[in-house]
């Protein structure tokens, strides 16, 4: 996402408020999927949280140290190569 957004010159907010936007989007889009939530609230969850995730892309990530970002997950990453070939997968298309 970054690389992209640097190579056609979006500014960091935006690109930051892009790139919330969708990750909000995809929890919520689990959650729909997973729990007894339903589209409509979903949409309200979503609608609920973008000015937080507008607060943050604007305000507190910028400045964040790059010391107190970022996380490793080597054991999730590995299991995640057995998605492709489980005989039942949770968001099948």
């Amino acid at each position: 996402m970054a690389l992209a957004a640097a190579a056609h010159g979006i500014a960091l907010e935006a690109a930051l408020g892009g790139y919330l936007h969708a990750f909000t989007a995809n929890l919520i889009s689990a959650a729909v999927r997973t729990v007894p939530l339903g589209q409509t609230d979903g949409q309200i969850a979503l609608a609920a949280l973008e000015g937080v995730v507008h607060t943050r892309s604007r305000l507190r990530l910028p400045v964040t140290d790059l010391d107190e970002v970022g996380t490793a997950t080597p054991l999730l990453d590995w299991c995640s190569l057995r998605h492709e070939t489980q005989y039942t997968r949770l968001f099948r298309s």
